[in-house]
């Protein structure tokens, strides 16, 4: 009998290459989509808004706490809710899939 192969506990990574926020938001969107399918678009268009304000295409290193915070300061007052709540589903993903780890090797916080 041959041993089962079993998926990848955590989301591997571009080789080489530094990890783009949009990659990220990428794998993100096709994981909380396949739950939520109704929220991709509005999903896609705040993550892309986040990754121009960061200066698109902007490496994963350059999302944090302060410019998460500069970019919900940024829009209008009716949007922020929403994006709080999609940056912050957005970086609890980042931190279960291993995104985060690879930006910080010694297990400094994020």
């Amino acid at each position: 009998m041959s041993a089962v192969s079993l998926p990848p506990l955590k989301a591997p990574w571009i080789v080489g290459r530094t990890p783009l926020l949009e990659h990220a938001a990428d794998e993100f969107l096709n994981e909380v989509t396949r739950q939520r399918p109704w929220t991709r678009a509005r999903a896609e268009e705040l993550l892309e808004a986040l990754d121009n304000f960061l200066g698109r295409p902007a490496p994963l290193r350059a999302f944090t706490r302060a410019t998460g915070e500069a970019w919900l300061r940024a829009l209008h007052e009716s949007e922020r809710d929403e994006a709080r709540e999609l940056i912050g589903e957005f970086r609890a993903y980042l931190r279960d899939w291993g995104w985060l780890d690879a930006l910080h090797p010694v297990n400094q916080p994020d």
